[in-house]
């Protein structure tokens, strides 16, 4: 974005030094802004679409991105927009860009970084900040930024003059991608932003050179991984969504299969081997952790998701794979440790004759293993089978839910987006995925409001080839409900279905709340019962459904499919729950 010395944006602080040097007459001299050199720089790095919210000092940013091609998509809320580059990032393998304002832009977005760090999403978040020789002196929105992102963060840094934009660029997504993926953090100040340099600032020395750590893991590690697999009687494979990051569905797959293992997905490890699979055995995930002699992590942790490893035979030998070797060993004793790149580590185990179970009598307990595992995963299935058809009305979470998987394209051509307490917790048992990086939610942070954030990401990231759907609970929906003007704006065809308890984990009907409200003792718990959700997507353009019955839902959800040119909220009300004492339980 060439400009001239007599047009620079920082104009209202002609008598300020610009970058330390006082302005000269050199009023023809051919010029570029530091925010022309931010995006020249991002683009150098395959950067195509940026979210964030403008403002004072980024605007130039953003509009610079939009004359270098890169999209640019304009939030209501910078924590949504750090969750959808966060998500960005996760999806793509590529490090998610979010831009936002000074302060308590910032501030706001830490939710997205925090987040990224936890789930070990790769994410550059661009702050701006004020002009750097006004430190101190009470400018606007003034804060140490650098500072406060720094313990969350991979890299956190500001680059000292516009010269030295493209390199911290760079350094910023080499940190984010490599080794343990994470978020990274780069502070400009408005001088930066709005100074100038000559428009002949070669940016392209520091291109795109990074890339995930391919390495393989120690060959005396694999013998001895080899070795327990190969006695192992009762093997268990632990599918975690670094095994979906790293895109190790093929060698995964092979793996299960060529050895016979069964296996267990994580929440967003679903799909990297089909749900399908007759070796998948998440409807028996408590006998599986319980009985399994040797226990296979591939890419997932042992945090509260695992139960911390509390729920696994005490006397089970485990074997990890991670990129991170600090992960290595976390709340269990891990037997042998495959620290790599995983679809290289388990192309290695997969060339090691000695994992082949070999023994007739190890071959035969592992098929009666699988056998009973199987005759407990039919027992449960046929449990919640009663569960789907149920008749009450208002309706419960698995009746809804059954109207919603029963009508999903067989094509494998959505993406679910779920967030909630109960809602996410009972989807996560109901709906299957055959296909990897196809489900989202809250993740290993657990963050509630992260729903919209990841659809518009994941929309945008499939384009036409996905249609997205969001299933979120009421409370959850509300971190972020004015999102849908984004993407109303950016012509996303959303399906946000919103599951409605009129509260908290457990809401109250109309006669509870009126009485409880009367005497002053809501419960913390409580919202305003049957709240009309649904018409905030019809305050933007979009199309609007409430729905109280298994048949309005059915009808709604097959109308919004058909939709492809709006977004669609489906509110759907279900069963309160009514007064109840919540209780922590221990994992």
């Amino acid at each position: 974005m060439p400009v001239s010395m007599s047009t620079s944006a920082n104009n209202h602080h002609d008598d300020i030094p610009v970058n330390g040097n006082t302005p000269t007459a050199e009023a023809n001299i051919t010029k570029t802004t530091g925010a022309s050199v931010i995006a020249r720089s991002l683009k150098l790095q395959g950067v195509t679409v940026v979210f964030g919210i403008v403002g004072i000092p980024v605007v130039e940013v953003a509009e610079a991105c939009m004359e270098e091609g890169i999209q640019f998509v304009g939030f209501r809320n910078e924590q949504s927009a750090s969750y959808a580059a966060s998500a960005w990032g996760y999806l793509s393998g590529r490090p998610g860009v979010c831009l936002v304002v000074s302060g308590p832009g910032v501030v706001h977005a830490l939710a997205g970084i925090v987040n990224a760090q936890v789930n070990n999403w790769p994410i550059l978040v661009i702050g701006g900040s004020c002009e750097s020789f006004l430190e101190g002196a009470g400018a606007f929105q003034e804060l140490n930024q650098v500072e406060l992102c720094r313990p969350y963060t991979k890299f956190s840094a500001r680059p000292p003059t516009i010269k030295h934009i493209p390199s911290f660029i760079e350094k910023g997504f080499r940190s984010t991608a490599t080794g343990r993926p994470g978020p990274a953090y780069l502070d400009f100040p408005a001088n930066i932003i709005q100074g100038t340099v000559d428009e002949d600032l070669d940016v392209s020395k520091h291109t795109s050179f990074w890339k995930p750590s391919f390495y393989q893991a120690d060959p005396h590690d694999i013998f001895n991984a080899a070795r327990l697999i190969s006695e192992a009687k009762r093997p268990l494979a632990i599918i975690g969504k670094g095994a979906s990051y790293s895109r190790g569905e093929n060698e995964i797959r092979k793996f299960i299969e060529q050895y016979k293992i069964p296996f267990l997905p994580t929440p967003m490890g679903k799909g990297v081997v089909p749900d399908s699979h007759p070796l998948c055995v998440a409807a028996a995930r408590s006998m599986a952790l319980a009985q399994s002699d040797v226990i296979i992590l591939l890419g997932a942790r042992v945090n509260w998701i695992l139960h911390f490893g509390l729920r696994f035979d005490s006397e089970a030998k485990v074997i990890q794979v991670d990129v991170a070797g600090e992960e290595i060993g976390t709340n269990r004793h891990v037997d042998v440790p495959l620290i790599g790149h995983l679809p290289l580590v388990v192309q290695q185990l997969l060339s090691t004759p000695e994992a082949e179970a070999t023994s007739p009598q190890v071959i035969e307990e592992r098929d009666q293993f699988v056998k009973k595992l199987g005759a407990k995963i039919k027992t449960n299935i046929d449990k919640l089978a009663v569960k789907f058809t149920s008749q009450a009305l208002p309706m419960t979470y698995h009746r809804a839910f059954a109207e919603i998987r029963s009508r999903l394209p067989e094509d494998n051509s959505t993406v679910v987006v779920s967030e909630g307490a109960n809602t996410m917790d009972i989807a996560r048992s109901v709906f299957d995925f055959d296909l990897p990086r196809q489900r989202l939610d809250a993740g290993t942070f657990a963050t509630m409001g992260v729903g919209l954030g990841f659809a518009i990401a994941a929309q945008i990231y499939y384009g036409q080839s996905k249609r997205v759907i969001g299933i979120v609970g009421d409370s959850a929906f509300g971190f972020s409900a004015l999102e849908l003007e984004t993407a109303a704006r950016a012509k996303l065809p959303l399906i946000m279905i919103i599951i409605n308890n009129n509260g908290i984990y457990h809401g109250l009907d109309e006669n509870q709340y009126q009485a409880l409200a009367s005497d002053r003792k809501l419960p913390s718990t409580a919202l305003l019962p049957d709240v009309r959700y649904e018409m905030i997507a019809e305050a933007v353009g979009g199309v609007g459904y409430l729905v109280r019955t298994p048949e309005d839902l059915a009808g709604a959800f097959e109308a919004s499919l058909k939709e492809t040119e709006k977004i669609s909220v489906i509110n759907c009300l279900i069963q309160p729950g009514g007064p109840q004492k919540l209780v922590s339980v221990n994992c």
